[in-house]
């Protein structure tokens, strides 16, 4: 029986505190409301997925190396080290899997700092602006790069 193919969300700096963080820019779901939409769209669509979040930028580094082996593709918020690591890019160039960039806000909408992303640089896709919906975006963006593989 064929396994069903792996897709990890990376969540980077402070969004462990969404839902009461900036509730004007990054609304009112806590990532665990994410992690639930998400986790329900892609086992809908036949994938299994895993979940992470973390403010640590080597950390975030060590789970992209580690989807080489084990994944089919990747969902990526990295917050501000969007804007900020190389370090990062140069990981997400090693996988050769599609990667959807995902942000809550418009990125483009914000302060200049921010039009700026390292991510974008390696990722297939982008998905801006929608709020939390944006990450349901990804999960079907991905299922449709993942088929045609």
């Amino acid at each position: 029986m064929p396994q069903t193919p792996l897709i990890l969300v990376l969540n980077g700096p402070n969004l462990n505190l969404l839902g009461t963080r900036e509730t004007d820019i990054y609304g009112t779901q806590s990532l665990a409301d994410i992690e639930a939409a998400v986790t329900q769209c892609a086992v809908a669509a036949g994938l299994a997925v895993e979940f992470l979040q973390t403010n640590s930028e080597s950390q975030l580094v060590d789970w992209v190396q580690s989807a080489r082996d084990r994944a089919a593709g990747l969902i990526v918020n990295a917050g501000a080290y969007t804007h900020t690591s190389v370090a990062l890019l140069d990981a997400l160039r090693m996988v050769d899997m599609p990667i959807v960039e995902v942000h809550l806000s418009n990125t483009f909408r914000r302060e200049e700092f921010r039009h700026h992303s390292y991510v974008s640089q390696a990722a297939t896709g982008m998905i801006a602006g929608f709020g939390s919906h944006g990450y349901e975006l990804a999960v079907d963006a991905l299922t449709k790069l993942i088929a045609k593989a």
